[in-house]
């Protein structure tokens, strides 16, 4: 394991999105890295620009997810409609879902995350969109979480 991981720092990325913020959370921006460990992905994020609340027990969590759409456009009502919904090429029920990932915590506006999944490579997942939402991911609603509305979104290139 160790010479894997030795091999893993020593990779670049295998697919990338800048995130965006919409009109509404313009602040937000960041990296999202995806990089091919064993038999999936290592994920990383760095964002910033989340909305931050200055009382302890107020810090912010926000969905995070691989939709399946190939685009960050809209309409007025949904900046990132085009996102389309959740990737979930073996329709599973949520939080099962390929796209579903772990929920960013905000500390004063930043959020850092790296994981591992194996429910996608970075391969599968290039030309997709990444999200993050107003909310945290409950885990539980149908179909995607009650995460809310789409704050930030990149494309996967």
């Amino acid at each position: 394991m160790t010479d894997s991981i030795l091999q893993f720092l020593a990779n670049q990325p295998r697919a990338f999105a800048h995130v965006q913020g919409s009109e509404k959370y313009p602040q937000v921006e960041g990296l999202v890295t995806f990089y091919d460990f064993l038999d999936g992905t290592i994920v990383m994020a760095d964002i910033s620009g989340l909305p931050h609340e200055e009382e302890t027990c107020e810090r912010g969590f926000f969905g995070f997810h691989i939709h399946e759409g190939a685009a960050c456009t809209g309409n007025e009502e949904d900046p990132f409609a085009d996102a389309g919904s959740h990737f979930n090429p073996d329709g599973c029920p949520h939080p099962a879902h390929a796209g579903d990932m772990p929920v960013l915590e905000e500390n004063r506006g930043r959020s850092w995350l790296a994981f591992y999944t194996e429910r996608f490579t970075p391969r599968d997942v290039l030309g997709r969109t990444v999200v993050i939402h107003s909310m945290p991911d409950d885990y539980h609603t149908q179909p995607s979480g009650d995460s809310g509305e789409k704050m930030a979104c990149g494309v996967i290139q």
